[in-house]
């Protein structure tokens, strides 16, 4: 797993958002990014980080932040995990894995004693620009919106 350098511009994409829309990366240039991959919609640590983003999104706005999330999930599941917890913010679909590879997320995992390949929990800033600013990738899903608060503010 190989990650996007901090400073360089950030790997482009476009792939279907929630709805089956189209979504590109650079459709977002002028907002600061956080692009969070998490490993699966409406399981109970994915929720907690979606609902506490949602719950800061009037803090993000002021920051002019738009918050992606991204998951292996079809846009079907995702439309059921914005709708069921009333998620104010674009969850991006990514099956075949092509993004997560691209920003290094993808790779061997275990759980339970069973070991497996998925998405590893990583956030990605981006500036407005779409340069790479910052990588978190050891955090709580219970804090992480207080740890992208944190840096946005340079706390």
């Amino acid at each position: 797993m190989i990650r996007p350098s901090i400073g360089k511009v950030a790997p482009a994409f476009t792939t279907l958002d929630e709805n089956g829309n189209k979504v590109a990366l650079k459709d977002f240039r002028g907002q600061t990014v956080v692009l969070y991959f998490y490993p699966k919609a409406m399981t109970p640590g994915c929720t907690t980080q979606a609902c506490n983003l949602r719950d800061s999104k009037k803090e993000l706005d002021k920051l002019n932040v738009v918050t992606l999330g991204i998951s292996p999930d079809a846009p079907a599941r995702l439309l059921k995990f914005k709708e069921r917890d009333n998620l104010n913010f674009t969850l991006l679909s990514d099956e075949d894995h092509a993004i997560a590879d691209k920003y290094g997320v993808w790779g061997p995992k275990k759980f339970m004693g069973r070991e497996f390949d998925g998405i590893h929990r990583i956030t990605f800033i981006i500036d407005e620009k779409g340069k790479l600013i910052h990588i978190m990738d050891k955090f709580k899903t219970k804090t992480h919106h207080e740890d992208v608060l944190n840096y946005l503010k340079g706390e």
